[in-house]
């Protein structure tokens, strides 16, 4: 199956609303959503009384539009062809897409889906339009089963694993450094006590 069940519900989700039951706590604001429940989004506090060990992911905003960080969606999700983007040091990709008005000349990369400007060679500008793309022509696929059986055919075919590959090429994390001398350790010694000179008589 190349889509998911929960990513449907998860893209029409109402993420950062408040919560009913624990409004009126600090961190009260739904930004939780469970792949295993496939229900509304949740906070902090419903997580750990009635989520406690199901596959939760959290949901961040930037400009008013719903994110999540590549590191926990790529563990679930094939996220390959979506553009992402680094915002407060870490990497996320958008939930759905966002309207924007004709792109200006010059755009080198758009979306296949929304016609969206992209920074880089993608092919989406978000999860709801790699939805959209892979239910449109099946050339894109979201299960991460899928991915990992193009890549096992992919090594079948070149007859040697990546790893093994790059280990051979001699790729710059095994070339040998030394390291650095340390310090010398007077470098940062403080100055001593002064002496004065013996009283004359």
């Amino acid at each position: 199956m190349p889509v998911p069940p929960w990513l449907e519900s998860l893209l029409s989700a109402a993420f950062f609303t408040v919560c009913r039951t624990h409004g009126d706590a600090a961190r009260g604001e739904c930004n939780m959503y469970c792949l295993d429940c496939k229900g509304d989004a949740f906070c902090f506090y419903c997580r750990s009384s009635k989520h406690k060990d199901h596959q939760v992911i959290q949901i961040r905003r930037s400009s008013y539009h719903d994110v999540v960080r590549v590191s926990e969606i790529q563990k679930v999700l094939d996220i390959s062809g979506v553009q992402t983007y680094v915002i407060n040091s870490a990497r996320v990709l958008f939930l759905n897409e966002r309207p924007q008005p004709k792109s200006g000349k010059g755009v080198a990369h758009i979306c296949e889906i929304c016609g969206r400007s992209l920074l880089d060679p993608f092919r989406f500008c978000s999860l709801g339009c790699k939805l959209v793309g892979v239910r449109r022509n099946g050339n894109a696929s979201l299960s991460l089963e899928a991915k990992n059986e193009v890549l096992m055919d992919r090594t079948r075919r070149e007859g040697m694993p990546k790893e093994e590959e790059e280990l051979r090429e001699g790729s710059p994390q095994d070339i040998y450094l030394p390291t650095p001398p340390p310090p010398p350790s007077n470098a940062r010694r403080r100055k001593g006590i002064p002496h004065r000179a013996p009283f004359g008589s």
